[in-house]
């Protein structure tokens, strides 16, 4: 069986081939530098770079994968949850080629699909298990019952930590996205020169708007800080 997947339920485009005997065939992915200078996701931008690029990544993603459209067997789509500009895109183009083609249209919720994702490290992973799920938009603790049987433990009571990163990084001067450019940053500041809360309250819950705050009065008050220092 192969299975053609496609995700644009943010800022980054992204077609796959799958195939259940001999594993990813092709993935191609496109990130939008458009967003840089805004220090996060424009959605407008967003949704209009998924339009150009769209049907360039998936011929590409069928010409990697030596695959014909007739040779699939079904069609995988993120539906959601995401900026809803982008869903569209992503959603139309699924639902052109499931319908001229014949084949299921299957759609994937997004937080699932990060769960989902160790299964490509590990089929074998024993459950029930506990998942950290740390993204742009969203940072959840879930218990995994059993495959589709999921627990909200704990969530952000405000930013999620991708977002605390990249508003952090910008306050910084950092580039986007903001997490890796905090990390490379951090390397070369000493640990021990500030110390900013830790948002974690009480509970399972995470809070990363305090700890946001509290670097935005630091630099105020200390405007020749080390950047390295405060990443």
């Amino acid at each position: 069986m192969r299975i053609l997947g496609i995700e644009t339920s943010c800022d980054e485009t992204a077609v796959a081939v799958w195939d259940d005997q001999k594993g990813l065939l092709s993935n191609i992915v496109a990130s939008q530098a458009e967003h840089s200078e805004f220090g996060g996701v424009v959605p407008e931008l967003a949704s209009r770079a998924h339009l150009r690029k769209i049907i360039p990544l998936l011929a590409r993603s069928l010409s990697e994968a030596g695959v014909e459209p007739e040779e699939l067997d079904g069609v995988a789509v993120t539906y959601g949850p995401g900026l809803i500009g982008s869903i569209m895109v992503g959603l139309s183009v699924a639902k052109a080629l499931a319908l001229g083609l014949g084949l299921p249209l299957i759609g994937v919720h997004h937080i699932e699909a990060h769960i989902f994702s160790s299964l490509l490290q590990d089929p074998e992973v024993p459950l029930p298990l506990m998942t950290l799920v740390a993204s742009g938009g969203h940072t959840e603790l879930v218990l995994v019952e059993e495959w589709g049987c999921y627990r909200v433990l704990g969530r952000t009571r405000d930013d999620a930590a991708g977002e605390a990163f990249d508003k952090v990084a910008k306050m910084l001067g950092l580039g986007y996205p903001g997490g890796p450019e905090i990390e490379r940053t951090a390397l070369g500041g000493d640990p021990e020169a500030v110390n900013f809360p830790r948002p974690l309250p009480p509970g399972w819950d995470f809070s990363f708007s305090g700890l946001k705050t509290a670097v935005l009065y630091y630099l105020e008050e200390h405007p020749d800080a080390r950047v390295p220092d405060v990443a």
